[in-house]
């Protein structure tokens, strides 16, 4: 199996790159609209969704497909990649480079591979997570090629943490750490498998935010936290996933949950 898992990484580096480029030609020079749930659309949104998932159904037919902008069901295929078109939309429109390129790949519901791409960082994050599945997979995740690993660091105001905009509620008490809120979902919780903050938190992240980051994060050794106590995989064939939110924790060692869930749970009241 480890040449589909080549071909897999393979198909995610080479298309995120051709998706990427095309982007930052556009990078800071498109208008918005706004979508029902109040967050933020643009054509480039919608010219990558349309690109990566017809770059799939060319690679691999026979997989199924859940995206931001077109596709929400979710298909009755063993396998089904789950598509970010741009982690990050307003950064993406007001010229901050701080957006990406999500994708996802899940078997039988659950996600054993994720990439994000950040164009405008030059970073591209990669993690391989075969759970329960009983696949032969490779392990690891990796940053731009290097092996990432959470930090051992103790809470502390030298040590960060990331918010999202909906979780600012956070800040009515004094908190351990320096905030960071870097508009990016998905790199918000990347931070923490790759060592560089302790703690991330996303009040309403939906289904396409956390599928390919939730391969990764764990596959760093990071641990993650439903902060609604509901597992958030395996999906469920034919279930709508345009509307569902996943508030979650991320902390780079386990023993950090029992401190820092009580300061973040205020984002699911």
């Amino acid at each position: 199996m480890q040449n589909f898992w080549d071909e897999v990484l393979a198909f995610a580096e080479a298309t995120t790159k051709t998706v990427g480029q095309k982007l930052l030609v556009d990078f800071g020079q498109v208008q918005a609209d706004l979508k029902a749930d109040g967050s933020l659309v643009t054509r480039c949104d919608r010219w990558s969704d349309d690109s990566l998932r017809a770059a799939i159904r060319e690679k691999f037919p026979d997989h199924g497909v859940l995206s931001e902008e077109v596709e929400h069901i979710f298909p009755a295929t063993d396998w089904c990649w789950i598509i970010d078109p741009i982690d990050g939309t307003t950064n993406f429109t007001r010229g901050i480079p701080v957006w990406g390129i999500s994708l996802g790949l899940l078997y039988r519901g659950t996600p054993v591979f994720g990439y994000v791409a950040m164009p405008p960082l030059g970073q591209s994050f990669y993690g391989y997570w075969p759970g329960a599945s009983g696949l032969a997979i490779p392990s690891g995740a990796f940053c731009n090629g290097r092996p990432i690993h959470p930090s051992e660091a103790e809470p502390g105001k030298n040590q960060f943490f990331s918010l999202c905009a909906r979780s600012t509620a956070v800040l009515t008490n004094p908190f351990p750490c320096k905030i960071r809120m870097l508009g990016s979902a998905a790199y918000n919780l990347l931070l923490v498998g790759a060592g560089w903050a302790i703690g991330a938190v996303e009040a309403t992240p939906k289904i396409w935010d956390i599928a390919a980051v939730w391969a990764i994060v764990q596959a760093a050794g990071a641990t993650w936290v439903p902060l609604d106590d509901l597992a958030p995989f395996p999906l469920e064939v034919g279930q709508d996933y345009s509307d569902r939110p996943y508030p979650t924790l991320a902390v780079a060692q386990a023993a950090l949950t029992e401190g820092f869930r009580p300061l973040v749970e205020i984002v699911v009241k």
